[in-house]
C-alpha cells in the first residue's frame, strides 16, 4: 500500500481568499478584541471603540490625527485609549488614510462599525431580532430567479444548525435555574412568529426544489422541536412571574434564600431607606376590653326633628359664648408654654411633660391655637422626625411656638385663619 503523498501547497489565489475572509473578521471584532488572540472582559473598552467609530462618521472623508482621537475619548484614560488604538489598527478597524510613510490622518473601517451595531443588537435581546432579519432576507434571495439550488441548499443547513442550537440552549434554560430563564426572556419574545417565517421559507424551498426534500425534513424537524421547547419555556416563565405577570419581580425561591442565609445585618439594611409613622402609645390588653366593654353601641338611625326656618338666637349665643371660653383657655395655656418669652422650642415643650397623653393633649392645644384665628399664635415646624425609643415622647420634629406681635386681619371670619 502506498503512502500518501504531501499535501499540495495552496495556490496564491486561495492563499489571497482565505486572508481577505480572515481580513474581514479580525475588523468585524475588532472592538470586541483585548488583543490579536482574546476578547475583552471589560465593557469599557468597548465604548472607546464606539467613541472612536463615531468621531470618525462625524469627521467625514479627511479622518482624524492621534491627537484629534485622543480629544473625542478624553472622557477615557490614556493607557485604555493607547491600547484599545493599537488593537484596532493592527486588526485593521483603523487604517492610515494613504499607504505613505509618516501619515499622521487615520480612517476608520465600515465593516467595524457594522460589527458593532450587530453586537449591540445581539446584546439587546440574544440574538432574537436577527433570527427574525435572517428569516427575512433568506425568503427574498431564495425569491430570486438567480437563486439555484446550492443557495437553497445552505440557507437550510444554516437554518437547520441555528434552530438546533437555539433548542438546545432553551431545553437547558427550561430545566435550570428559573433565574437564568429570566435573564435570557428576550429569546422567547415573537418564538411563533419565528416560527411561522421558517415554516414559509421551508414550503418556498420545498415547492422550487423537490430534491432537497430530506434537508428539508430535517428543517421541519427541527422548527417543530424550536417550537415546543419554546412554549415549554414561556410556559415556565408564566408560572414563575404569579399572579403579577411581573418579570422583574424576583422569584420567591430568592427571597427564601435571601431570608435563610443573610446575616442580621443585612436583613436590617433591608429597611434602613424607610420611614414609619411615629410609635403610637402601649396600651394594656385589659384597657382595651375594657374601652370596648364601655364604647356605646350602634343605634339605628332616627329622623331628626323638624326645624323652623328662623335662626335660633338663644342657641346662636351658646356657642358664642362656648368659642370665647375655648379663645380664653387656649389664650392661657399658649402663655403659660412661652413663660413670657416671643418664641420657644416644641421639643423643649414636649420634652418636660410626664408621659406621652400628656404631651399630646399639650401639643393639640397649640395646633388648636395656632388654628383659631382670633388668637395670636403660630405653630411652624422645622427639620426632620428623629425617633428616641427610651425617650417621652418617642418622636420629635424640630419646630417653633411663637406670638405674633399683629394678629393677622381676616376678610372671612368665618372660615377661620389658613396656615
Amino acid at each position: 500500500m502506498s503512502s500518501p503523498g504531501p499535501a499540495a501547497m495552496p495556490s496564491l489565489d486561495e492563499v489571497l481568499a482565505d486572508e481577505a475572509v480572515l481580513g474581514i473578521y479580525r475588523q468585524m471584532f475588532a472592538p470586541l478584541a483585548r488583543d490579536s488572540g482574546a476578547v475583552v472582559t471589560d465593557p469599557g473598552l468597548v465604548d472607546v471603540a464606539d467613541t472612536l467609530l463615531s468621531a470618525f462618521a462625524r469627521a467625514g472623508e479627511d479622518g482624524l490625527t492621534h491627537e484629534e482621537m485622543r480629544e473625542a475619548c478624553r472622557r477615557f484614560r490614556t493607557d485604555e485609549f493607547e491600547s484599545r488604538l493599537a488593537v484596532l489598527r493592527g486588526m485593521g478597524a483603523i487604517r492610515e488614510t494613504f499607504p505613505k510613510p509618516h501619515q499622521r490622518r487615520y480612517r476608520a473601517s465600515f465593516t467595524s462599525a457594522v460589527g458593532l451595531l450587530f453586537i449591540r443588537r445581539m446584546m439587546a435581546d440574544g440574538g432574537q431580532s436577527e433570527m427574525h432579519r435572517l428569516l427575512a432576507l433568506e425568503q427574498l434571495s431564495l425569491t430570486d430567479p438567480d437563486a439555484n439550488e446550492d443557495d437553497a441548499r445552505a440557507s437550510a443547513e444554516g437554518l437547520i444548525r441555528a434552530f438546533r442550537l437555539w433548542t438546545i440552549e432553551l431545553a437547558s434554560l427550561t430545566t435550570g435555574k428559573i433565574e437564568d430563564l429570566r435573564e435570557h426572556a428576550p429569546k422567547l419574545w415573537g418564538s411563533e412568529k419565528i416560527r411561522e417565517r421558517a415554516e414559509a421559507l421551508h414550503a418556498a424551498i420545498l415547492d422550487r426544489w423537490p430534491r432537497l426534500e430530506p434537508l428539508c425534513a430535517e428543517l421541519r424537524a427541527a422548527i417543530y422541536a424550536y417550537g415546543d421547547v419554546s412554549l415549554r419555556a414561556a410556559a415556565r416563565l408564566r408560572d414563575s412571574a404569579g399572579t403579577t405577570r411581573n418579570l422583574s419581580l424576583l422569584p420567591a425561591e430568592t427571597w427564601r434564600t435571601f431570608a435563610q442565609t443573610a446575616t442580621t445585618a443585612r436583613l436590617a439594611a433591608v429597611l434602613e431607606s424607610f420611614v414609619f409613622d411615629a410609635p403610637a402609645p402601649w396600651h394594656a390588653p385589659a384597657d382595651i376590653v375594657a374601652a370596648v366593654d364601655e364604647s356605646p353601641r350602634a343605634e339605628p338611625a332616627r329622623p331628626a326633628p323638624p326645624r323652623s326656618p328662623l335662626p335660633d338666637a338663644g342657641l346662636e349665643g351658646h356657642l358664642d359664648r362656648q368659642d370665647e371660653a375655648a379663645a380664653r383657655r387656649l389664650r392661657v395655656v399658649a402663655e403659660e408654654v412661652l413663660g413670657g418669652a416671643d418664641s420657644t422650642p416644641v421639643q423643649d415643650v414636649l420634652t418636660g411633660c410626664s408621659d406621652w397623653p400628656t404631651a399630646r393633649r399639650l401639643l393639640a392645644d397649640l395646633a388648636s391655637a395656632d388654628l383659631h384665628p382670633d388668637l395670636p399664635y403660630r405653630l411652624r415646624w422645622t427639620g426632620p422626625v428623629t425617633v428616641h425609643p427610651d425617650a417621652v415622647p418617642a418622636w420629635r420634629c424640630g419646630g417653633w411656638f411663637e406670638r405674633q406681635t399683629e394678629p393677622a386681619a381676616t376678610t372671612e371670619p368665618d372660615k377661620g385663619k389658613r396656615r
